[in-house]
């Protein structure tokens, strides 16, 4: 355990520097701990497959089995779904984050960075930083793979520059979110099943159905919900029509979470540590 954790941290050590301000030793942590990330999703392969075959599956099954029974007005069903499925995509990677922070405790790797002169939450930024860029890889591919299928999106290049602007704050909140449920975690083990709850909530939406097609006191709880709201927005900016409220209700309830989430998930994260 003590030769992986000295291979893992070779590196990453920050002397401390009294010229340089504490910002920018901050900066140099987040940026030292975001490397460490990465480098994990480059030596493991299978996290990035994992990051895109449950979503791809879902894409295929959808579009090619259940596709034909599914009726949208006003656009293709494959239009409909390919935004829902990026969201979709976002819960399910944030399970790799929750296990790893909990590992992080649980572990001893945080015990060896509080020997160094560092910033506590970096390594939560890390995390944070890394889940986004999967986010953004899964996007890359489930666009690809829409494409190959039939998707055929109407929106313009400001469209999708405000699409992904919005779906890299919702990555950014949900990645805080799942560095707070890996701070409360006890065990990993407990830290995977904690991670369903992020998995299935984009579930609860307009992802795959139209909500007209559910039950009246279902479609109040579903419309109304903050990851609803993001889909139908990132939807109507890819395919070209007006986002109307739900572009700015959208930007207000993911960066209110994104703030509050990284707020609590700092503080549970230094309580656990300095215990």
């Amino acid at each position: 355990m003590t030769q992986t954790l000295s291979r893992e941290l070779e590196g990453t050590q920050i002397p401390d520097t009294p010229s340089r301000s504490s910002f920018a030793l901050a900066l140099s942590d987040c940026r030292v701990l975001v490397a460490r990330n990465v480098k994990h999703i480059a030596r493991n392969p299978e996290m990035l497959i994992q990051a895109v075959s449950l979503p791809i599956v879902l894409l295929l099954l959808f579009r090619f089995m259940f596709g034909g029974a599914i009726t949208v007005p006003g656009m293709a069903y494959i239009d409909y779904l390919v935004p829902g499925l990026v969201a979709v995509s976002v819960g399910f990677n944030s399970t790799t984050t929750v296990v790893g922070v909990a590992a992080d405790l649980t572990q001893g790797l945080v015990e060896r960075f509080r020997s160094m002169p560092m910033v506590g939450p970096a390594v939560l930024v890390g995390h944070v930083v890394a889940g986004v860029l999967r986010s953004l890889l899964s996007l890359v591919v489930m666009v690809a793979i829409g494409l190959a299928v039939g998707f055929r999106p109407a929106g313009g290049v400001l469209g999708w520059l405000g699409a992904i602007g919005l779906l890299t704050l919702f990555a950014t909140g949900v990645f805080w979110l799942a560095t707070l449920l890996g701070s409360i975690a006890k065990t990993v083990e407990g830290a995977g099943g904690l991670g369903m709850i992020l998995v299935f909530v984009p579930y609860a939406t307009s992802a795959l159905v139209p909500t007209a097609s559910m039950p009246s006191a279902l479609r109040v709880v579903v419309e109304n919900q903050p990851v609803t709201v993001l889909i139908d927005a990132v939807r109507a900016l890819m395919n070209g029509t007006a986002p109307g409220s739900t572009g700015w209700l959208a930007l207000a309830w993911w960066a209110g979470i994104t703030v509050l989430a990284a707020y609590f998930a700092v503080r549970k994260f230094q309580q656990r540590a300095q215990g």
